[in-house]
């Protein structure tokens, strides 16, 4: 019998096929989907599904289509897609939405990404919680539900979703670049060539060099996660080998997109968010731009610089997508890669951000690491993960021994120093991890707190 709470996490459903995540879960989760949607007084009589290149993600999304057929609510095919895909098909459709992806997490992973009619998020405490404890019941038989009764009809989105972001960005007017792009074997593989390619639309001045474009769920070249440095070796080494002007990494389910530089050194989140908020505080001024605790501190200085409003959000795109709701927010982004549009629904897209960084970049002759560097300011630590027995505890034995430091606890705990360093220090909503990101004026500052904050927690 398949326990959900081990597989529902804080926003999304992933769990391991077939034990955990198999077609009996994914059609009691699609009849739950409905039921709590309409439970709320949403209208439901349809749903639009894509899935990614995982060996089990058809079957998956087929069987949460019988599910949602159940309860006499159509389903609409878009088939094989990108997370963003998904978004833009609730979007522009106007349809609540699921995606059958595990994104970055290994090939024996799968899972649910849902989401309400305009791309709007559903997490634990906005429908998730509740859709699994009516998934439970049918699996236990205390719930029933019929076959299969509406119907359903496929649809293929991607020329409509390349095109409607070609309408956001202009890259027809940029200087020629070379960019290697590294699909990892996942959906960018599918998705670039569409967007950034000639396969769908028309040539635009970008010479690409593909990485690992075959979708392949198994991942033989490496993880489809780009924020692990080993991970982006090969796209190093292939920027520098081509000449490239710059190289994008997207994660499995491509609603991420990480950068490096002409010499193959990363760009970090933190100033691709800079970047873009500049561009759109351009477009929209006097604009909110929404950013989580964790990025530099350049990101809302830079924000203020632009004549933006910077707004500090706990991490997780669900808190970003509420502040977004909430504050009218023109953009916002994450340390993680993550990155969110008002344009776009409020949603994430990788895609996008990475059209933005081109068009930054091809729209003046400096290389990238010369325009990167206004937007990096300071030394950042990256996030360094300690697994701990008692995570409590040891943030409050972190915070008593700064009694000097400001300290804040909106996701965590914090540390705001005089000389303007800082240190947070939070939990993990999945594992009994502790979580630390350290940023000062300079390495050694940095360096020096990062060891002083870990001695405590590894201590």
């Amino acid at each position: 019998m398949s326990d959900l709470s081990a597989i529902v996490k804080a926003y999304d459903v992933r769990g391991t096929v077939p034990d955990q995540m198999n077609q009996d879960v994914a059609r009691a989760l699609g009849a739950a989907f409905v039921q709590m949607l309409r439970a709320g007084g949403e209208v439901a009589d349809l749903v639009v599904t894509a899935h990614d290149m995982r060996d089990s993600s058809p079957g998956l999304a087929t069987a949460f289509g019988e599910g949602v057929r159940s309860q006499s609510a159509g389903i609409v095919e878009a088939g094989l897609g990108s997370t963003d895909l998904l978004y833009f098909a609730s979007g522009q459709l106007n349809l609540p939405g699921a995606m059958f992806t595990a994104s970055h997490n290994p090939a024996q992973y799968n899972g649910i990404k849902m989401c309400r009619k305009g791309a709007k998020p559903i997490g634990q405490d906005t429908g998730l919680a509740e859709i699994r404890d009516r998934a439970q019941a049918i699996l236990d038989g205390k719930a029933e539900i019929g076959p299969p009764t509406a119907t359903s009809e496929k649809r293929d989105l991607l020329t409509e979703y390349a095109a409607f972001l070609r309408t956001l960005v202009d890259l027809t007017s940029i200087r020629p670049l070379t960019v290697v792009v590294d699909a990892g074997n996942g959906m960018g593989g599918y998705t670039v060539p569409a967007v950034l390619g000639d396969t769908v639309l028309p040539a635009l001045p970008l010479t690409i060099v593909p990485l690992y474009f075959e979708l392949d769920g198994s991942f033989p070249n490496h993880e489809a996660n780009p924020l692990e440095p080993k991970n982006i070796v090969d796209l190093q080494a292939a920027v520098r080998e081509h000449g490239a002007d710059l190289g994008l990494a997207f994660d499995g389910d491509a609603d991420r997109c990480f950068v490096v530089d002409e010499h193959g050194e990363p760009v970090s989140p933190s100033a691709v968010t800079a970047l873009v908020a500049s561009r759109e505080l351009a477009r929209y001024p006097g604009s909110t731009v929404i950013h989580n605790l964790i990025t530099s501190r350049a990101v809302p200085e830079i924000i203020v610089e632009w004549g933006g409003t910077p707004v500090r959000s706990r991490v997780g795109h669900s808190f970003i997508k509420g502040e977004m709701a909430r504050t009218g927010a023109v953009f916002g982004g994450e340390h993680s890669a993550h990155y969110y549009f008002r344009d776009f629904w409020g949603a994430d897209t990788g895609m996008l951000a990475a059209m933005h960084v081109l068009a930054a970049l091809g729209g003046q002759e400096r290389p990238l690491s010369d325009l990167a560097r206004a937007f990096e300011r300071y030394a950042a630590s990256g996030e360094i993960n300690t697994t701990v027995s008692d995570p409590k505890a040891k943030i409050a034995e972190v915070g008593a021994a700064f009694p000097d430091a400001e300290a804040d606890t909106l996701d965590g705990l914090t540390l705001s120093f005089a000389d303007g360093s800082w240190a947070n220090l939070r939990p993990s909503n999945t594992e009994p991890l502790l979580r630390l990101n350290v940023e000062a004026a300079t390495p050694e500052r940095m360096s020096e707190l990062r060891d002083a904050v870990l001695s405590i927690v590894r201590g």
